[in-house]
């Protein structure tokens, strides 16, 4: 018998954790235990991925009532009413956070609902005050949105808060240009809301591909949002009801709200990892090895706050790694490498491996794109218009990248990906017969390139 309490001790109820902990359980037969201080899920099910997906899907049905009607449907314009969807909304990650509890406790997971620290290379202390000893302790604590070093900054609200509004706002400030800022100006745009956007780069999307970004900020300036580039908050005060800000440019006026979108940061504060020797980088996130061993032994580290690839397929990947190194003997080290990813603008962002601009600087390169007006749209009248790239080695004829920029470039982005992460040339994607009519047969008849390099 074991002189620990436990074979493994999980700091953390998020996609990643409770993935750990339960395969380690019910699948290794090890005794384990999970301390979560707030919500099960983590950031993915409760403040990300799952209710943001919700809120675009929410956000796309004003554009379809009118495209219905190019299509023949008697159709009148309706009205969103945020107070309808946001129960619902609530309800679902309700069910949803039962089902991540559910999975702990049919592996006979023990769960804490409370904060846990670490007090060294073995023990976890409660936030009741009790202690638990485990031969492995997993730290999986996600990662929190932060709001600048600025006067006045807890004004402004961060993407958490955003689904806890009781009321949607008539106009709003977003500042940050990434994805998260993106994905919810398109959102609260289609929703109705008056959304202005600052970001202080040139360009929103920084790190994806040039041609593609660019084409979703033409597009998101064309459905509303007002984007201005190369500016950011100088300074904010209440104003009566609202937040009066002043811009980099110049500009001043009044928004209902302020959403931060500028940045997140590793979950590490008080939880006495530096005490118990764990080295932390410069933005507090754990160092890990590639098999995701910290520098304690014992103590091991996962998701995002880590700060590798912060995405919630990732954690998940990497939960499965530290179990089939820790429990089944097979040192396994998570794959980060050509990962698709999307970005659920409207329209969305598909995008996996090298961007133009990186394959560029690595080596020759063709690039095959396009961009047009899809047969759906064309038809209801409105000028939107898709983009799809293929990067290839000229050397190699591998694949090295592809974007899309288009509706559902999610679910098309997922199947190209299986493509590139075989190592498929581009005589293997015009060897496969294209799917007619399609936007994403474009992909396979791309016949000449573009430019190369």
């Amino acid at each position: 018998m074991s002189d620990f309490d436990y074979d493994l001790f999980v700091i953390g109820g998020g996609s990643g954790g409770v993935r750990a902990a339960r395969v380690a359980a019910g699948e290794t037969g090890a005794r384990v235990a999970l301390a979560e201080e707030s919500r099960y899920g983590g950031t993915c099910v409760i403040r990300g991925c799952v209710p943001k997906k919700l809120m675009v899907f929410a956000s796309g049905y004003a554009e379809m009532v009118e495209d219905a009607r190019a299509y023949g449907w008697e159709l009148g314009d309706g009205t969103f009413h945020w107070d309808t969807f946001r129960p619902k909304l609530d309800a679902e990650l309700d069910r949803l956070e039962g089902i991540y509890k559910k999975l702990l406790d049919t592996p006979g997971v023990e769960r804490f609902d409370q904060r846990a620290r670490i007090r060294d290379a073995h023990t976890v202390e409660l936030a009741d005050g009790t202690t638990k000893t485990a031969k492995h302790i997993l730290v999986a604590t996600g990662g929190r949105p932060v709001r600048p070093e600025m006067e006045n900054a807890e004004l402004g609200i961060v993407s958490d808060d955003v689904f806890q509004l009781e009321t949607l706002p008539k106009s709003v400030l977003v500042v940050g240009g990434g994805y998260i800022a993106c994905e919810f100006a398109c959102i609260l745009n289609g929703m109705g809301v008056e959304v202005t956007q600052y970001y202080r780069g040139a360009q929103i999307l920084r790190g994806f591909d040039d041609e593609a970004r660019g084409l979703v900020a033409e597009e998101m300036n064309a459905k509303g949002v007002d984007i201005h580039c190369g500016t950011n908050l100088l300074e904010m005060r209440r104003e009566g009801d609202g937040i009066w800000v002043k811009a980099t440019n110049g500009s001043e006026r009044v928004f209902d709200k302020v959403i931060f979108a500028t940045g997140r940061r590793p979950n590490t504060d008080d939880l006495g990892l530096e005490e118990a020797g764990v080295e932390l980088g410069r933005r507090g996130e754990v160092v890990v090895d590639d098999y995701s061993r910290t520098s304690v032994p014992s103590i091991y580290a996962i998701g995002d706050v880590t700060d590798r690839a912060n995405l919630t397929p990732v954690a998940i990947r990497e939960g499965m790694a530290f179990v089939e190194t820790v429990f089944r003997g097979n040192p396994t080290k998570p794959d980060h490498e050509l990962i698709p990813t999307a970005i659920f603008t409207q329209p969305e962002m598909g995008t996996v491996g090298l961007s133009e601009e990186a394959a560029r600087e690595q080596e020759p390169i063709e690039v095959y794109a396009t961009s047009f007006r899809p047969m759906q749209t064309v038809f209801a009248g409105r000028p939107d218009r898709v983009m799809m790239k293929l990067i290839v080695s000229r050397e190699t004829r591998r694949v090295l990248g592809c974007h899309i920029v288009a509706p559902q470039a999610g679910e098309m982005i997922q199947l190209a990906g299986i493509a590139v992460k075989m190592g498929a040339t581009k005589e293997d994607f015009d060897r496969t017969v294209a799917v007619h009519p399609t936007m994403a047969e474009e992909i396979v008849t791309m016949r000449e390139p573009t430019r190369a390099t």
